[in-house]
């Protein structure tokens, strides 16, 4: 019988000078560096020069007002002006809608913001200009923010209405100028023509205040058009939670498809200093994936409770409807699952990387969750209408900021998430039967002979 052959012993030194050692990492780390520095930065790197079409709501309220027998209407003015401005025209989509309306919009995430002309809106503008008035209404148009819909998409959104209120501001003031100069003249010949009437030109002329207001007359007037809960993150506690439940999915694989190797004698179990490794058992390549996916499905139930847990009972976040939570975070987390494993199940070694590109490095930056997804270039808006973390990010902000209604972005969610989870798992099926078909198993019916060790 021949002596077992003992695989021989190599140093530190001489590992270290392997071409074997030093290449594929290089390459792989070079990569994965190079193309998610391409990815994150690429996604952010101008979110005002790439916005398109970001919806914001315009309400006109103003029912206009009679000046000198001639009816003023300002608020359709603004109105058309505002729409019609070309340095508008592409970046925003202005939903010209009545109050309550735009409310409903705000509050199912549709738009970012609001501008709202309120009713008395040509009246006040028309007093400043009239006689003295002891406490002079200034005219004041209101910005509606959304932070539930993403806290920079409303930043935007806000700052936008803040410029189109500065460049009304300014036009207006012009006029009021223009006519306060026209009244004062006319006012001055009268009293020249007539000593008498210097008396009533005077009390006929615009008050200190109101002069003061004339220059810059529009206030603004800030306001959270769908108020969110003290312990919702400003908006954000939606993005971090759905991190949560893709990271539980792709690690989740991970971890499964190493256990289930390890019970299969596939690896060996190291804890610390201590080695143990199991006889080898073959088992299909279809089997292994459709255990690990049932392990995959009953773990997120697990899973997703306890992030729910640590995230509503433990940290305290705002959340009403919890058993909604529980049970779209289940189905999500199962979902990446089962797509990470359909990967580790088609690309062996490199499934990891590949299922990390896929759920992550592609993924956050389509997602719309910190940028909004009309202020991305457009191959990240092509990726966000089928990369995953976007549909959880929808269906999260939906459940924990729209009281879980399914036009806020929850029906979408839940059809791409069933999609998904259905698509990978047909994957994973076809690829690792068209493997053991074709007799490319995991484990080979003889253990291989140690290789010397030069």
């Amino acid at each position: 019988m021949p002596e077992p052959t003992h695989p021989l012993r190599v140093s530190a030194r001489g590992l270290l000078r392997r071409r074997g050692v030093w290449l594929p990492s290089a390459v792989i780390l070079g990569l994965l560096s190079f193309v998610l520095s391409l990815l994150y930065l690429g996604a952010n790197s101008n979110p005002v020069g790439y916005t398109k079409d970001l919806p914001i709501a315009l309400v006109n309220a103003d029912k206009g007002t009679q000046v000198a027998g001639k009816q003023i209407d300002l608020g359709a003015q603004i109105t058309a002006k505002v729409t019609g401005a070309a340095e508008l025209k592409e970046k925003v989509d202005w939903k010209q809608v009545d109050r309550r309306t735009a409310d409903d919009l705000l509050a199912r995430g549709k738009v970012f913001g609001a501008l709202v002309i309120p009713d008395d809106f040509s009246a006040s503008v028309a007093a400043l200009a009239g006689p003295a008035q002891r406490t002079p209404h200034p005219p004041t148009m209101t910005i509606l923010t959304n932070p539930a819909a993403g806290s920079f998409g409303s930043a935007m959104a806000a700052e936008i209405n803040r410029g189109v209120v500065a460049n009304t501001s300014a036009e207006v003031g012009k006029q009021l100028g223009q006519a306060a100069a026209q009244a004062a003249k006319v006012q001055a010949a009268k009293a020249h023509a007539a000593p008498g009437h210097a008396a009533s030109a005077q009390a006929a002329a615009p008050g200190a205040a109101a002069q003061l207001m004339i220059a810059d007359p529009i206030h603004v007037s800030v306001q959270e058009g769908h108020p969110l809960g003290q312990h919702s993150g400003l908006g954000l506690s939606a993005f971090f939670y759905a991190l949560i439940l893709v990271l539980g999915g792709m690690l989740g694989a991970n971890v499964i498809h190493m256990q289930v190797d390890t019970d299969l004698g596939y690896v060996a179990s190291d804890k610390g200093p201590f080695r143990a490794l199991k006889p080898l058992q073959h088992a299909s390549r279809v089997h292994h994936f459709l255990v690990c996916s049932v392990l995959m499905v009953v773990l997120s139930m697990v899973t997703s409770a306890l992030a729910m847990i640590a995230a509503v009972d433990v940290i305290g976040i705002d959340a009403s409807h919890r058993p909604m939570l529980w049970l779209f975070g289940t189905c999500a987390t199962a979902a990446m699952g089962i797509t990470a494993l359909a990967l580790l199940a088609v690309f062996g070694t490199p499934g990891p990387i590949v299922s990390m590109l896929v759920l992550i490095g592609l993924a956050i930056p389509s997602a719309g969750a910190t940028i909004p997804i009309q202020a991305l270039p457009d191959f990240y808006r092509f990726l966000a209408e089928f990369e995953p973390f976007r549909q959880v990010v929808d269906g999260v902000r939906s459940i924990l900021y729209f009281d879980a209604q399914a036009d806020a972005g929850l029906g979408r969610a839940w059809t791409m998430v069933g999609i998904g989870f259905a698509v990978s798992l047909v994957l994973g099926l076809a690829f690792t039967w068209f493997y053991d078909r074709r007799g490319l198993h995991r484990s080979t019916p003889h253990l291989a002979q140690p290789v010397p060790v030069g």
